[in-house]
């Protein structure tokens, strides 16, 4: 396990540095990087200062080396917006995103675990019919749709919630819900293909001629089974989060998290603080692949890491 970790542990550090180099490759091959960060109205003598002072005049080499050297060591030059070292401002909006992340997730996972398992123990049920006509209805609507619904039933007609902004638990909860519907319906879905599949394994067949009870039948054995599914499913769910899923979530309701910061930065064509975005974003969805790759042993004897 310790050799697996190592190996996993540098594999991510290597996309981490590829994602970056990537972005820099991208940002040179849109055109000159001076040209999409300045003004329009910029004079040519601005715009050759500018150039001068970025050091976007070095042969492409150079730019490319000096960018992996300050890369690994966190420095991404200064936000052209804000005047501030930019990883300082993405690290500043994380823990927003964060929180955003985790309790969607975990509203996700304590919503549609039960209900998946339920629908599984009674199928063609009438809960099972439910349970599947609300988990596609989960999957299809779209983010910003529900999050302007949400904001205009639960904040402008019955005031329970607020309509913008981060602090609070009535500031988490509607955008909570807006990110937590779609991996609800997905993961009751697997969850309940899953719970089936294990039902009819022949070792639940001689769980029940042992005289086990029936929860821990359930529970103990076939849920336990049935996890590896889930657990990827609503891993990679977290990543599509983490990866730019946020992003209209945050924008709808004025959430100061990464996602929301990515856009104003492509919208200042603020380079510094867009490729410093991608890199803590990479960092975290590389951290988060290892992390469900360990999970996957402690949930699954049968799984053995060499």
């Amino acid at each position: 396990m310790q050799r697996y970790v190592i190996r996993r542990l540098l594999y991510s550090v290597a996309v981490v540095i590829g994602v970056s180099i990537f972005v820099f490759v991208i940002t040179h091959m849109l055109g000159d990087p001076a040209r999409m960060m300045l003004p329009l109205e910029a004079t040519e003598e601005e715009y050759l200062a500018f150039r001068h002072q970025m050091g976007f005049d070095d042969p492409l080499h150079i730019q490319f080396f000096r960018f992996v050297r300050d890369a690994l060591r966190g420095d991404f030059g200064d936000s052209l917006w804000q005047r501030e070292p930019a990883l300082d401002l993405v690290l500043e909006r994380l823990p927003a995103t964060l929180l955003l992340v985790a309790i969607s997730t975990s509203l996700a996972l304590i919503i549609s675990i039960p209900l998946g398992v339920l629908a599984a123990l009674k199928p063609r049920s009438l809960l099972d019919r439910l349970c599947t006509i609300g988990s596609l209805g989960g999957v299809s609507i779209p983010d910003f749709w529900l999050g302007v619904m949400l904001i205009l039933v639960f904040a402008v007609h019955t005031r329970w919630f607020y309509t913008s902004g981060y602090g609070t638990w009535k500031h988490l909860v509607l955008p909570a819900i807006t990110l937590a519907a779609r991996p609800i319906g997905r993961i009751t879905l697997i969850a309940r293909s899953s719970m089936m599949d294990e039902l009819c394994k022949p070792y639940m067949v001689t769980a029940r001629a042992k005289g086990l009870k029936e929860s821990v039948i359930i529970y103990r054995h076939a849920l336990r089974n049935a996890l590896i599914p889930i657990i990827t499913l609503g891993g990679w769910q977290v990543t599509r989060l983490l990866a730019g899923l946020t992003v209209a979530t945050e924008t709808v309701f004025a959430w100061p998290g990464v996602g929301l910061l990515a856009i104003q930065a492509i919208e200042r064509r603020d380079l510094p603080l867009i490729q410093a975005d991608v890199f803590v974003v990479a960092l975290l969805v590389s951290g988060l692949n290892l992390f469900l790759d360990i999970c996957y042993a402690f949930f699954d004897p049968r799984i053995r890491f060499e």
